[in-house]
Formats: C-alpha cells, structure tokens, sequence
C-alpha cells in the first residue's frame, strides 16, 4: 500500500494556498515538501503538523492506495 497526497494539494488549491504558504505555515522544510511533491513517505508527525495548520485531519489530505498484484 502507498499514500497519495492528491487530497492534500487539492485542499491547497480550495484555500487559495501554495505549496509554499503551506510549508511556512505548518513549519515543514522544504526537503519534507519535495518528498510529499513526489509522492513519498513522509513522518505521520509532519502530516499531523500540516494537518494543524490546516484545521483538518489527516483523512482529508492522504488517501492509502492499495498497491495492484498481478
């Protein structure tokens, strides 16, 4: 299973926000933004951390992607 972060870019672009606002606001480094931009795992604590700055949970920014066996 992965994580897509398709939700949480869409809830950027909802509140007008930038990827950049964002990780000012939620007190993220830019490498941790890189790794979320590229669809990598990232530390439940910073997604918390986005999640307070948001006013959301976590529910509302990943989605888990069940990986496809052939």
């Amino acid at each position: 299973m992965s994580l897509s972060y398709k939700k949480l870019w869409k809830q950027l672009i909802d509140r007008g926000m930038t990827r950049t606002q964002m990780r000012l606001v939620a007190g993220i480094s830019t490498f941790t933004l890189a790794k979320l931009s590229k669809g990598e795992d990232v530390n439940i604590s910073i997604l918390v951390k986005i999640c307070d700055a948001l006013g959301c949970g976590i529910h509302d920014i990943v989605d888990s992607v069940p990986e496809v066996r052939t």
